[in-house]
Parts: structure tokens; C-alpha cells; sequence
């Protein structure tokens, strides 16, 4: 059975009893505690934890998910993957165990299911759940029911939030999957090579705090409903309907690793250490494609920084098959063909996505070429040192700074006849763990602080926004929070937080600013400087109490500022435009990756693998969205369905989550998008778009700059007056202002590199004289002096060297000093006799630097330095001096 053909009947057999299909949720979502989605959950986390009312009472999804936690274990084993599927079924409130183990027996053994032999199937369940066990003895023997702990039968994210005590469920391959030498007939717990996990039933009843219950430690209390949260994993069960030893090689991994196999002409299954590499290169290339898909590009920090890595792991496992061309776009290729079925926005992005890996291979074979170069540096200090092993901080230095692979780096060491302090390069690679580990704790929220927020949410629902169509409404206040801690009122001067049962306020969101404005009552007033969602649904008035004192349920106006609302909508309008333009011209490679839409103004960063966008691209981007303002389109917004808005062609963003009903805004034809905020009515209201600048933010992501409105024209307002300042300051039209401030400018260079001249014959031309005064020091004719404040390095060098050739054969030092306010430089040249007579320039520098504050070093010819103490010059001289005396 095809991996496809699994998760339609996954899908099929769920929907058929009542569930919801989900869509698979973005890998990348707002969730501090999270890099990546890494389970089927994540997306309904706000429903378990009852942060927002669920849709729908029952859900199934077959969410794409990434673990990066042991990446430099995949390969070695054909047990780890870092990108796999998890199919998923979810009852938030409605049925339970009982449910969730019957729908599971019922699509493992039926026929119209996966048709799976009853007698091949085992279940664990948690140690103290006899409701479990019981439930079970329906399907199975008691002999094949094993009780296991928190280890193994607990599940969590892994960070807190909700779990819950679990039943997994194993089929049993046979003996001859076992482990050598152990007896694996006693079921999982004996042995879970031989018996493959493929569904794991969560009872979802519980909150863990920051230590996990699967370490015996206890919630921190339980979640309002009692939930259910189901994850298959699509590629075990593939790897058993297909009747394959490992996920390796099942239909939709495989492919990956035949087109390695075309590029080395090695093939799989043949030598231990190239399966390695070849298995590397299957996960690392699916894992890569569905990162990028979702809008993520290489850099050196957090989803960037995993992303560069795998790609590299693969170049890098490529290389030690022996492959020397380009191959992350040919591997892109495969999985985009193998996953298209089910994730069709692989195909539609492919240009994107190419362009990525295509622009990091190239870098990192630049890379490899500048690493190649210090590693052999590397080497030969290691041989001269008479060594044969290179040191653990250079394999970490390859590895950190040149993004060098241990194992590549053990390559090339063993190639050169070297071993690595691998314990060493560990050790540091540890402690750079440590403090990632350490910062990523301080950043994981977990979901203590959101009580007062929930506790509001459960007393009195969710928030009504009002503000689509009105900027002023009616209200009832529900909730007051003062300091995380929810009040019955809050007097004048109180910084307080208002929640209201419905409201015209934009709680920031989706690059979109907040509303500001106030909230008014019988007798008091708060003035609103920010608004907020922190949890789900709930919409909260951050401000201060300015008069009066505001109470529960008490009735208010409450009033959005307009001058700001409008201008901040106009930005946001603005921004659509401009992410339209951009694709039009750079084509769909050109996705958003970020946006603020403040008032009269935007900023818009989007991916552009190919680099800066040449500047008449700008122009014509600013001419056609200044265009679609002069034809003043509509602006429509409406509610569809996910996939209706698929099917009109309308734009989502990466990192968004969006629900079966989405909103759409169109701008005419010129734009759609999927988009909650607000926005202007015509596009002519936009009046101006004035992009300003373009610049790079990041690797493979640019932003644009632009200002909208009456800033639009104020700004070009200060420009044209600009403008005709130096028009009349130069006495030329506007548009011959370029050609004549260019040849100004050019006429200043010329001035100042014949000033430079001058200067320098000025400085050359003391050359003789100084010669000529130079002293005898014990045989060594000394030239010592201060030559002129501000002579620059060059300039000193040069002196220094001409003075040094006026010396004539005999042994002769020179040293120069020059001011520049209170800092100074020095050269000390030395003659070819001189040097013979163990007089070298370098060496010279310690015995009178210290006396300018300063330092230096160079060669035995030629050496110079610094300082910060020009009034030490006559006590360095003096102490050159003494040198050469004692010499």
C-alpha cells in the first residue's frame, strides 16, 4: 500500500465518523517553546489547554512535522528521522479512551483500513490506567497488554503544556527482527526492534510543569476537558504495508536515495559506511524542502541555523560519495515529486524553494574551498609541531566558524595522515550545546502565566471584534488585570489591562500594529496605548486609568483613535500591493517573510535567494502599485474556505495558522490575500507609495521600506525642496543635477589625490636631511626623531624606507614617530647590515613601546605599531637608544 493510499484512508475512515479534516498546519508557528512542530497536536494546543473553544468537538489532520534533536544520529541507524508525517485523530471533550482505542482497532484490521493481521498486534498501557487495560481485553489477550512506565507510556511535548498517560500500539514483525542473543518473545517491553510502535493513543487529562510526569514527577494541574490526541506515524506503517525492512526505503524516501545512487554510481545496501551518507541525504533532503516550504531560509541562528545544517550534512555526504557537482536542487526535485500529492504548494513553490538550496549549495561549496585553506594551514603547523594529531579547538573552529562537519573534518585529517582530539572538539561542542540549551530555556514560556487571561476567557467567552466596520461601540468590561492578577476595579493612575465582550480595537497581529484610543465610562477613563491577544480569542486593552475608577461590568464606550487607524489600515493595504509587485517582477521566489504596518508607514521583508533587487526593479514596482492606487480598485474582504481560497489563487504566509474558514482581501485583481487585518476601502484612498529603501535583513531575505500617504508626500514634499536648493546652488535644471554634482565630485577627488602628492613629496623630501643627522649608537647609525603630526601610515613607511636606503651599507636603524591628537604610529626600518648584525626591526618594538602606550610587531626589514601616549616619544627614543647601546 502506496504512503499516499495510507493517509487517504487515515483521512477517509476518520471524516466518515464524524471527525473534521484539518489541514496540516504550517511547520513553523508562534509557540516560544518550539522550533519546529514536531507533533500532530501542536496545532489544537490552545483547545486542550482551553485557551480558545475548539470549532468543531472532533478533528483528524496529517500534520508535517520536523525533530531536530538528534540529527548527528540519522544515518547511523534506519530508526531516526528528522522530518516524518503524523496522522492524528483529536477529541476535545467528546469521547475518550474508549473511543480513541476503537477507532484505532477498527482502521488497523479492516479490510476498508489497513488490513492488519489482530494476531501480529500488541498494546502498552500506562502503569496505574486499569481503564485502559480493561478496554483493551476486548480486542487482545491479557498476554499481550503490557503495563509500562512513565518512560515509555506518558507523552508531553517535551516542554509545559498539556499531556497525558498513553496506550501504544506494536505489531510484531517476528523473531527474526529481534535482538541477537536476548529473548524477545516477551513484547515491547523485551524488545522494540522486533516490535514497531505505529499508534500512540494520548488520554490527554493533564498540565506538566517544567519537570515531566514521564520522570514520575506530577502535573501541575488538569486540563477543562478531558481530550484525546492520537499519532500514527505514517512512515512506520508504511514501512509494514509495503513490506520494507526500514523507512529507507518505502516509496516516498527510497527515490531520494536512487538519484544519490545515479550521481555517486555506488549503490545502497553495498558498504556500511556509504549507507550512512545515502540514508543522510533521503531524510536531510525531505526534512530541507518542507522547511523551506514553509518559508524558512539558511542563516546562523535558531530555524535558519537547523535548515543550514541539514542542507550541508547533505553536500557534505554527497562529497564522501564521491560526487563533486551541484546536487541539493536534483535532491529537491525527488521530493518534490514523491510529496506533491499531498502537499501540492511543493509544486506551486518549487522556483522558491530551488532558488534556496541552490544559493546555500554554492556558499557552502565557497565555504568548503576557505575551510580547505585553514585546514591545511592546520595541518602543516601540526606536522612542523611534529604531531599527528590536530588540536580538538581547530576541528571546532573548522566546525563552527566554516561550518565544517566533525566527520568531514576526520576525513581530511585521515587523508593527511593525522587523527582528531574528537574528545576535545566534543567537549566544546557540549558547552556551546549548553548555552543553547540555556538560552533556549529562558525563552519557554510554559502556560503558568496565563491564568488571570484564562480565567477571563472561561467566566466570559471570547472577544467580539467590532472593528471591520466600526471604530467606536458599546461594551461591557468582563475582566481587569493589574500586575498578572485579576481586580474588581482600578483606580486613576493605574496601569491596567481591559477586556471587553466585544470591541473596535485591533489587537496587534499579523505585522499590524495596535489600535490606540479610549475607553470611556460613567465617571472614569482609560486611555488605550496597546492591544493585545494573549491567549487565543481574547482581546486585551493595555493603558492607564485617567480618570475615575473603572469596574466590572461596567458599560463603556469604547473609541479607536481614527487619524492612526487609518493610517496604520493604509500601510497595511499598502504592504498587499507591494508583496503583489514584488512577485510580479521576481517571480513566486519573492514570498513574505516578515511585515510591520505602522501609521503611514510599511516595512516588507521578503526572500530573494538571487540576492539585491536592482534599482529599476524598485521603479517599477513603485510604478505599478502608484498605478493600481490612480485606478482605484475595490477593496473587498470575505470569508471562504482554506481550500476555496487555495483554488482563487489567494496568498498565505508562512508561519500563519489558519482554520478551515479564512478571510480573504482582494485589492481589484491586482491582490489577494489571506488576511485578518484591516484595511482601506478603494485603493485610491492609499493616495502615494513612496519606496524609500532595499536592503538585505538576513541570508536570502531583503526588505523594503516605504512610506504611504500624507508621509508619502511630505516626504517628497522635503525632497523637491531639496531639490531645488542645489538647482539654484548650482546654477543648472533638476534633471542636469546628477552630471553636475558627479563632476564636482570627481573634481574634489582629482584635488585631493593631487594634495596627497604634494603631501607626500613634502614628507619624502626630509628624507636627506634626516639621513644626515643621524647619530652613531655603538656602531649603528640611528635616525630617531618625530617627523611632522598626521603623516599617515603610508606616508611614514615610505619616509622610514627612504631615509633607511640614504644609511649606504653600514649598519643603520630608523625609527619615525608621528602625532595624530592622542593617539600615534611608528615605523622602524632596519638596513641589510644591521640585520646581519642581529638588529631586526620586529624585535626592536617591545623595548620602547610601552613608553607611547602602545604596541607593534613586524618583520627582521620592517615593522610598526601604535600608540595612545604622543608625549612618551622622547622617552622611546631614549629607550631605543639604550637598546642599541647594550646590543
Amino acid at each position: 500500500m502506496q504512503t499516499h493510499e495510507i493517509i487517504r484512508r487515515f483521512t477517509d475512515h476518520f471524516v466518515s465518523t464524524g471527525h473534521t479534516r484539518v489541514p496540516s498546519a504550517s511547520l513553523i508557528l508562534d509557540d516560544p517553546t518550539l522550533l519546529f512542530v514536531n507533533a500532530g497536536m501542536v496545532q489544537f494546543k490552545p483547545y486542550f489547554l482551553g485557551d480558545a473553544p475548539a470549532p468543531y468537538p472532533r478533528a483528524t489532520s496529517i500534520q508535517k512535522c520536523v525533530r531536530t534533536g538528534d540529527i548527528e544520529e540519522v544515518g547511523r541507524t534506519t530508526r531516526h528521522n528528522t522530518f516524518f508525517q503524523m496522522a492524528g485523530n483529536f477529541s476535545f471533550g467528546d469521547y475518550f479512551k474508549a473511543g480513541a482505542i476503537e477507532h484505532a482497532w477498527e482502521l488497523i484490521t479492516s479490510g476498508a483500513g489497513f488490513g492488519i493481521d489482530p494476531d501480529k498486534l500488541w498494546a502498552t498501557v500506562y502503569r496505574t490506567d486499569d481503564e485502559a487495560l480493561e478496554l483493551w481485553r476486548k480486542f487482545l489477550p491479557e498476554s499481550r497488554i503490557q503495563r509500562r512506565g512513565g518512560k515509555d507510556n506518558y507523552w508531553d511535548m517535551g516542554v509545559p503544556g498539556p499531556g497525558g498517560p498513553c496506550s501504544e500500539i506494536y505489531f510484531d514483525r517476528g523473531p527474526e527482527h529481534g535482538r541477537d542473543g536476548v529473548d524477545t518473545s516477551g513484547g515491547p517491553e523485551a524488545d522494540e526492534d522486533r516490535y514497531l510502535e505505529i499508534w500512540n493513543l494520548v488520554f490527554m487529562q493533564d498540565i506538566r510543569g517544567d519537570l515531566s510526569p514521564k520522570e514520575e514527577h506530577p502535573p501541575i494541574g488538569t486540563l477543562p476537558k478531558k481530550n484525546i490526541d492520537t499519532g500514527m506515524g505514517v512512515e512506520r506503517v508504511a514501512t509494514l504495508l509495503q513490506g520494507v525492512e526500514n523507512v529507507y526505503e518505502t516509496d516516498l524516501v527510497r527515490p531520494v536515495i536512487s538519484r544519490a545512487e545515479e550521481f555517486s554510481g555506488r549503490r545502497y545496501g553495498a558498504n556500511v559506511e556509504d549507507d550512512v551518507r545515502f540514508r543522510v541525504i533521503a531524510d536531510h533532503a525531505r526534512s530541507g524542502v518542507m522547511i523551506i516550504g514553509d518559508g524558512v531560509t539558511p542563516s546562523n541562528e535558531g530555524r535558519g541555523y537547523v535548515l543550514r545544517r541539514l542542507l550541508r550534512r547533505i553536500v557534505r555526504s554527497a562529497r564522501l560519495l564521491g560526487v563533486q557537482e551541484p546536487v541539493l536542487n536534483s535532491f529537491a526535485e525527488v521530493v518534490r515529486d514523491a510529496m506533491a500529492p499531498s502537499y501540492p504548494e511543493l509544486a506551486t513553490d518549487f522556483e522558491r524553494i530551488s532558488a534556496v538550496v541552490r544559493n546555500e549549495e554554492e556558499s557552502f561549496l565557497q565555504t568548503l574551498t576557505a575551510g580547505s585553506r585553514i585546514f591545511d594551514t592546520a595541518v602543516t603547523t601540526v606536522k612542523a609541531a611534529g604531531s599527528t594529531r590536530l588540536p580538538g579547538d581547530q576541528a571546532f573552529k573548522l566546525h563552527d566558524t566554516y561550518g565544517f562537519p566533525i566527520e568531514l573534518t576526520l576525513e581530511m585529517a585521515s587523508e593527511a595522515g593525522l587523527t582528531v582530539d574528537e574528545p576535545g572538539f566534543r567537549t566544546l561542542m557540549a558547552e556551546q550545546r549548553d548555552r543553547a540549551k540555556a538560552d533556549a530555556k529562558a525563552h519557554k514560556t510554559g502556560h503558568s502565566d496565563g491564568t488571570a487571561y484564562r480565567a477571563v476567557l472561561d467566566a466570559a467567552g471570547g472577544t467580539e471584534f467590532l472593528g471591520y466596520t466600526d471604530v467606536t461601540g458599546e461594551s461591557r468590561v468582563v475582566g481587569l488585570i493589574v500586575d498578572g492578577v485579576g481586580v474588581p476595579a482600578a483606580g486613576k493612575g493605574t496601569a491596567v489591562e481591559v477586556v471587553l465582550d466585544r470591541t473596535p480595537f485591533y489587537a496587534e497581529g499579523g505585522g499590524q500594529q495596535a489600535d490606540t484610543g479610549w475607553i470611556r465610562g460613567d465617571g472614569f477613563a482609560v486611555e488605550v496605548t496597546d492591544v493585545q491577544s494573549p491567549v487565543a480569542g481574547l482581546s486585551v486593552h493595555r493603558g492607564t486609568v485617567t480618570d475615575g475608577e473603572v469596574t466590572i461590568d461596567a458599560p463603556v464606550q469604547a473609541e479607536v483613535d481614527v487619524t492612526r487607524r487609518q493610517a496604520i489600515s493604509r500601510a497595511h493595504s499598502a504592504t498587499h500591493l507591494v508583496h503583489a509587485g514584488m512577485r510580479k517582477a521576481l517571480g513566486d521566489a519573492a514570498a513574505q517573510a516578515g511585515s510591520l504596518n505602522a501609521p503611514g508607514r510599511l516595512r516588507f521583508d521578503f526572500t530573494s535567494p538571487a540576492g539585491a533587487v536592482p534599482a529599476s526593479v524598485l521603479a517599477d514596482v513603485e510604478d505599478e502599485v502608484n498605478d493600481v492606487l490612480l485606478n482605484d480598485h475595490e477593496v473587498r474582504a470575505f470569508v471562504t474556505t482554506q481550500d476555496e481560497a487555495r483554488r482563487i489563487g489567494a496568498m498565505a504566509l508562512f508561519g500563519e495558522k489558519y482554520g478551515d474558514r479564512v478571510r480573504v482581501v482582494e485589492i481589484g485583481d491586482y491582490s489577494r490575500e489571506l488576511c485578518g487585518g484591516t484595511h482601506v476601502h478603494r485603493s485610491g484612498q492609499l493616495g502615494l507609495v513612496k519606496l524609500l529603501s532595499e536592503a538585505s535583513i538576513g541570508s536570502g531575505v531583503r526588505r523594503v521600506e516605504a512610506l504611504v500617504g500624507l508621509d508619502a508626500f511630505r516626504f517628497l514634499a522635503k525632497e523637491h525642496v531639496l531639490v531645488s536648493q542645489l538647482a539654484e546652488q548650482f546654477k543648472a535644471k533638476p534633471e542636469e543635477l546628477p552630471e553636475r554634482i558627479g563632476g564636482v565630485v570627481e573634481r574634489l577627488r582629482v584635488a585631493e589625490r593631487e594634495l596627497e602628492k604634494v603631501r607626500a613629496d613634502a614628507v619624502l623630501s626630509s628624507a636627506g636631511a634626516l639621513a644626515d643627522s643621524a647619530e652613531d649608537v655603538a656602531g649603528t647609525a640611528l635616525v630617531a626623531v618625530a617627523a611632522p603630526d598626521g603623516i599617515g601610515g603610508n606616508d611614514l613607511r615610505a619616509l622610514a624606507s627612504d631615509v633607511r636606503g640614504r644609511l649606504g651599507a653600514r649598519p643603520g636603524v630608523v625609527a619615525l614617530f608621528s602625532a595624530d591628537g592622542d593617539k600615534l604610529s611608528f615605523v622602524v626600518a632596519t638596513t641589510s647590515a644591521a640585520r646581519d648584525a642581529g638588529l631586526a626591526a620586529g624585535k626592536l618594538v617591545p623595548s620602547f613601546a610601552a613608553a607611547v602606550g602602545g604596541r607593534g610587531g613586524g618583520k627582521p626589514d620592517l615593522a610598526q605599531g601604535g600608540g595612545t601616549d604622543p608625549s612618551g616619544i622622547p622617552a622611546a627614543i631614549d629607550a631605543l637608544r639604550r637598546q642599541l647601546a647594550s646590543a
